[in-house]
């Protein structure tokens, strides 16, 4: 299997997950509680672990830093889509929703689009980064089995 179909997959996955999540967060009128929102790592962790799992099992890939890539790329991808979508959301489907954003703590309350998109951006890669190099501590020292 290529790379960049397990690389946009699995982005797919965490993109999926980190949705339906918020919606239902939405239905049962949790958006408010921002320490929910920390379990959108938990989708994140499970997308870069199965990324890497896959390219591991199907491409035979046990390279360090080519697998810490394969993590990167796939949070970083469904980075993009979320921020995307976020967007469409805020600006087509429910614009009230920013103010839901202003009045948590994390944020502020001089929030637009923009400046929100940004700021997920950021807070998103470094989440990203985080997990990336954190599944790959356990496989870093994974081998593929010779068929001897």
């Amino acid at each position: 299997m290529g790379v960049e179909k397990i690389v946009l997959k699995n982005a797919i996955k965490i993109f999926l997950g980190i949705v339906v999540f918020f919606f239902l967060m939405k239905l049962l009128r949790l958006e408010h509680i921002t320490q929910l929102r920390v379990l959108n790592f938990a989708f994140v962790f499970w997308g870069i672990n199965s990324a890497i799992k896959e390219n591991f099992k199907h491409n035979q890939n046990s390279l360090y830093l080519q697998n810490l890539f394969i993590g990167l790329f796939t949070s970083l991808l469904s980075l993009i889509f979320i921020i995307v979508s976020f967007t469409v959301y805020l600006f087509y489907i429910e614009p009230s929703f920013i103010n839901v954003m202003e009045d948590s703590t994390i944020w502020g309350k001089t929030l637009s689009p923009p400046l929100l998109a940004v700021a997920l951006f950021m807070e998103g890669m470094a989440s990203s980064i985080v997990c990336s190099f954190i599944v790959m501590q356990f496989w870093k020292n994974k081998k593929i089995p010779s068929n001897a």
